[in-house]
């Protein structure tokens, strides 16, 4: 049985810029926060939820390669080209 209160997470020793940890302790003191371990918890949340959400997309784009007609090709291509000259 634990007889302390301490959070389940592990500490780990993580260097960052100067620049970066004045930046999480002002964030952190607007937020009424002692430090700023929840703030890197929640950026990496954020960060890997990201970084998984573009895993999937990319998965989803190679499976549809070849999945198009080589006129089809042609035709997105030529649009896509189009919308392009369009947009200068």
């Amino acid at each position: 049985m634990c007889m302390h209160n301490y959070p389940t997470g592990v500490r780990t020793t993580v260097e960052i810029p100067d620049e970066l940890r004045a930046r999480l302790l002002e964030i952190a003191a607007r937020r009424g926060l002692k430090g700023f371990s929840g703030l890197v918890e929640e950026a990496l949340v954020l960060y890997l939820g990201e970084l998984e959400r573009r895993e999937h997309l990319a998965s989803r784009a190679r499976a549809l390669i070849g999945s198009l007609s080589e006129e089809e090709a042609e035709a997105l291509e030529s649009s896509v080209s189009s919308a392009r000259r369009s947009w200068r």
